[in-house]
């Protein structure tokens, strides 16, 4: 006979203690999977049981590419992609989500478990309650003003016509394969660092990368980790960290920015930069150093990464679609009769670029995801379904772009669909939101498109491309966390003559 353990033995505990861990456990996965208020939407069991498959394909990088998958799977425009996320794949769910709402009802907000990953660091245009993101913007707004642009100009013109000098230097006629995605790097960083700080990091000048810009990548993909920490349900880890000195590369980055920005202010003359509006004071509102200081760090990052991201997606797509590259290439150097003549203005009337420009966007979009809102109390009606307070909903850039529901041909590159070719006329172009819509759209639009357009149309006017061996499937080994993970980009680049030689 087995002899009887007694209720109060260590033992009894442990096993007690494993019972109810059990009992919890089941008790969860059956509340997730058929009681919760999500459970009609549809999406593989275990991932409406438990966040680990979501937070494996973040790490993995590959989130957007495997939910574009189960978006075609369960045939959906709606996809539960954890207990309590759902995602849409529906033009209009970008108005249903981030668009203006209707007389009295609530703005989606931002989900404070991505947007604000340290609470203690002030907020700034892109995480700010919606009073405080109003004054922000308006304060902003200067600095993206078509007037401002005007006066840009010749700021943004000069690290262009520098990053021309540099390629013609190194490029050696064409013979030596030059990394595009350094070279589009360093000119944006530069050119960020002169709009948001009155000075270049130097990056085009030296030709290789400052200390600050690899502390940039690094907090990156720091912040990244953090957010899957978070998702975990471990966020006192985090504030611990935080506390702790251990987020190293985000601290390193924000004592930068502080630093740079007071020489800016420091310079004590107007110029129509980014951080002009910021530190002037208007009315009764103004914002204090951290808060500014929180701003020219969202602005440094979103204002390079994104847009050096997009050209070297468009470098090498019209690389690998000869055909088009010709049509861009004819429409570039028979609009110039001299290089002067590429302005900020001018490349407007590239109407071909433009398309290409938008089809990089659709095939190659700088962020592939993650922007979410948070229902608010009493749920929202998305897609016309009732969707539960409390719930985190967003659309990823990725999976919408490439659903063959909205797009013919989605994963051919094809500028001519956004110019009315009829072959493609049943294409919903409302889908592709590269610079999302609504009160919160990137105010930073109309400059993102005047200075890639300026850029490329520089570098077609002078330089024939042709795309290394090595580098044939630049984009189908990428990752994809916050920005793309992207590997060298290696482009012949072959000096043409001019018609004045």
């Amino acid at each position: 006979m087995a002899p009887t353990i007694p209720e109060s033995s260590p033992v009894g505990f442990v096993l007690l203690g494993v019972s109810l861990i059990g009992l919890y456990i089941v008790g969860t996965v059956f509340y997730r999977v058929f009681l919760h208020p999500l459970r009609s939407f549809p999406g593989p069991i275990l991932w409406r049981m438990t966040i680990l498959p979501r937070v494996y394909y973040t790490g993995r990088g590959e989130l957007a590419f495997k939910t574009a998958e189960l978006f075609k799977k369960y045939n959906t425009s709606i996809l539960r992609i954890s207990p309590n996320e759902l995602l849409f794949n529906d033009p209009q769910a970008w108005k249903d989500i981030y668009g203006h709402r209707t007389t009295g009802a609530p703005e989606l907000p931002k989900h404070p478990d991505f947007y604000r990953v340290f609470p203690d660091i002030p907020a700034s245009v892109i995480d700010a309650g919606r009073e405080e993101h109003q004054h922000m913007r308006r304060l902003l707004s200067h600095g993206f003003s078509d007037k401002s642009m005007r006066e840009q100009e010749p700021i943004i013109g000069s690290y262009v016509d520098l990053l021309i000098q540099r390629i013609y230097e190194n490029s050696k006629n064409g013979t030596v394969a030059l990394d595009m995605r350094n070279w589009y790097n360093w000119t944006t960083f530069d050119v960020i660092g002169d709009l948001g700080f009155g000075s270049a990091f130097g990056l085009l000048r030296d030709s290789a990368y400052h200390p600050w810009v690899r502390i940039i990548t690094h907090a990156i993909k720091e912040t990244t980790m953090l957010q899957i920490i978070i998702r975990l349900g471990f966020k006192p880890v985090v504030n611990w960290a935080r506390r702790s000195g251990l987020m190293s590369k985000n601290d390193q980055h924000m004592d930068l920015v502080k630093s740079k920005l007071q020489q800016r202010i420091n310079l004590g003359v107007e110029r129509p930069d980014f951080i002009e509006g910021l530190i002037r004071k208007k009315g009764d509102w103004h914002l204090s150093f951290d808060q500014v200081a929180s701003n020219a760090s969202l602005l440094l990052v979103a204002g390079s990464e994104t847009t050096a991201t997009l050209l070297s997606g468009a470098t090498f797509l019209l690389t690998t679609h000869p055909e088009q590259l010709a049509k861009l290439t004819k429409e570039v150097r028979s609009s110039f009769t001299s290089e002067d003549q590429i302005t900020l203005t001018s490349v407007g009337n590239l109407h071909y670029m433009l398309a290409v420009l938008n089809e990089c966007f659709r095939r190659y979009p700088p962020v592939t995801g993650d922007l979410p809102r948070l229902v608010p109390k009493g749920g929202v009606t998305i897609l016309g379904q009732h969707v539960a307070e409390g719930t985190t909903v967003q659309v990823y850039q990725w999976p919408i772009n490439h659903d063959e529901r909205w797009w013919k041909d989605p994963f051919e590159f094809v500028p001519e669909r956004w110019m009315g070719d009829p072959k493609y006329k049943d294409d919903k172009l409302d889908a592709m939101q590269p610079f999302s819509v609504g009160p919160r759209n990137c105010i930073g639009r109309n400059l993102a498109y005047a200075e890639m357009r300026l850029i490329l149309a520089k570098i077609i006017y002078n330089f024939d491309m042709t795309l290394a061996d090595d580098c044939k499937d630049w984009l189908r080994t990428q990752k994809a966390y916050v920005v793309w993970d992207k590997p060298p980009l290696n482009i012949y680049m072959t000096p043409v003559a001019k018609k004045s030689d």
